[in-house]
């Protein structure tokens, strides 16, 4: 089943002059009653829901082509490869599903080609208390094989996809150049599951705490992920909108540049950087090995 979301502005964070009137008007009207009115819905806004954000260590890949990267000023070349569980009062939401799949890792720890993974996704999230079954949305930041590889496991949530991706993904007609049969494989299941269709930034839990952003280049329906701590603070996961810190600073540097739509992606990367400056957020670049390795993991969290 296929639902398509509204998309609303989240982004807004104080109420039109039309709706205060209202408010106001609701609230003298109350008064008058021995009554007081209090609008919840700005209380939420101006509060952020207690969101809990779990890292989920899910390995390291090794790069197919270093020295492009090297001459670029990136001296670690290797990069991390990590899941996020958010955890909202309204539901949980899970942020991509590693590189190796769960069946293969060993407990002394599996290499596949240039990935090797030495814990499972459902092993971290039983530490903590979930099951696949028990997660309520599940996104991809993209279709691709390091991000993908456990997507079959949620087919029992709701899966949170952009119109474009998944007609990347799933293409009514054969495409010129299909995706890799060992990568959809891993994915496969999602075809039948219950998904919201997006076509742009989407409110997950409708509070502004949780949003998708549709940041489309690197494939079609690329997407990164705003949330919003109430001790952290504002923060964004970039997905693969940038894979090392080098490409924020050299803005000519684009290491893997070629392989979508590199003005599509320069587009989405100008719209991340306005909001880290709008927000005052920090981003996490999920494949940065460096910065992750700073970064507590599960089953420690951020709130």
């Amino acid at each position: 089943m296929h639902t398509s979301a509204t998309n609303h502005d989240w982004n807004q964070a104080t109420p039109s002059s039309g709706t205060r009137r209202r408010w106001l008007f609701g609230a003298l009207s109350l008064m008058l009653l021995g009554g007081i009115a209090i609008s919840i819905d700005h209380a939420r806004a101006q509060t952020p829901a207690p969101v809990k954000l779990y890292i989920l260590d899910l390995g390291q890949l090794k790069s197919g082509n270093p020295q492009p990267l090297l001459d670029g000023g990136v001296t670690i070349t290797d990069m991390s490869v990590v899941a996020y569980l958010i955890v909202h009062p309204r539901g949980t939401l899970l942020w991509d599903s590693g590189t190796i799949p769960d069946a293969l890792v060993k407990p002394e720890g599996t290499t596949v080609v240039r990935a090797t993974v030495k814990k499972t996704l459902a092993g971290q999230l039983a530490e903590i208390g979930y099951k696949p079954a028990d997660v309520t949305y599940m996104a991809l930041s993209h279709y691709h094989y390091d991000h993908s590889a456990n997507a079959n496991a949620f087919v029992g949530s709701t899966w949170l996809v952009q119109r474009a991706e998944r007609a990347a993904m799933f293409p009514d007609t054969p495409p010129a150049t299909p995706i890799d049969p060992s990568v959809t494989e891993k994915f496969s299941a999602l075809k039948n599951a219950k998904t919201t269709l997006l076509d742009g930034d989407h409110d997950v839990f409708g509070d502004g705490s949780v949003v998708v952003l549709a940041t489309p280049g690197h494939t079609p329906g690329h997407q990164s992920l705003f949330v919003r701590l109430a001790k952290f603070g504002p923060l964004v996961l970039s997905g693969d909108l940038y894979h090392y810190p080098s490409e924020r600073t050299l803005k000519d540097f684009l290491p893997f540049g070629g392989r979508g739509n590199d003005a599509q992606e320069a587009t989405s990367k100008a719209k991340v950087e306005a909001l880290l400056k709008d927000k005052g957020a920090t981003l996490w670049i999920q494949h940065d090995i460096v910065a992750d390795a700073k970064l507590k993991k599960s089953p420690a969290f951020y709130d």
